[in-house]
């Protein structure tokens, strides 16, 4: 079966997110419309404090999970918005699987694995039948996570920091090759 969703996973600082744009960019610079939800690391004076969720489409943004955080599920250190993951991760995931040529989750992990909302958009997501690149957190144990790693449609790919330009371009050319367009 051809694989049509990567996902890529990896240790904490092992460029996974930098190699997910990467790919982006590529794909993105064809002319391709890409959808869907980034997480973004925030840190004071070098701590990380939590994390910021945004929409790839719109630009849209609101805090994914913080040490700061008052109320939601504790993940770790970090307290969840569920509000947030609703109104801009999940939304971000709907509006890229009904509009977009590429859908882009970054991150499915614990934290975003506490919003049923966010779960419902990644199943349709991945039953859209369009190309897909994703970040899986590495040791998540969930029933959804599995089934991803196991479908045959999916590549699990591990990143390292040595590797990320090759791996992004390899991603990149096959889902250019998905989309009719041959990368130069």
């Amino acid at each position: 079966m051809v694989k049509r969703i990567w996902l890529l996973t990896g240790e904490p600082g092992s460029g996974k997110t930098t190699t997910l744009m990467k790919i982006v960019n590529t794909v993105r610079a064809k002319g391709y419309s890409i959808g869907g939800v980034v997480a973004v690391e925030k840190r004071v004076k070098g701590v990380r404090m939590g994390f910021e969720v945004v929409d790839l489409l719109s630009g849209s943004r609101d805090v994914l999970a913080s040490v700061e955080q008052k109320m939601g599920p504790k993940v770790g250190k970090y307290k969840v918005n569920l509000k947030a993951l609703s109104d801009i991760g999940a939304r971000a995931l709907t509006e890229a699987t009904q509009h977009c040529d590429l859908i882009v989750c970054d991150e499915i992990g614990p934290m975003e694995m506490a919003s049923p909302e966010f779960r419902r958009a990644i199943k349709e997501a991945v039953a859209s039948g369009k190309p897909m690149i994703g970040v899986i957190h590495k040791h998540i144990r969930d029933p959804l996570a599995d089934e991803l790693r196991t479908a045959t449609n999916v590549e699990i790919v591990e990143i390292d920091i040595y590797h990320s330009d090759e791996t992004a371009s390899k991603i990149s050319e096959a889902v250019l090759n998905l989309l009719g367009e041959r990368l130069e």
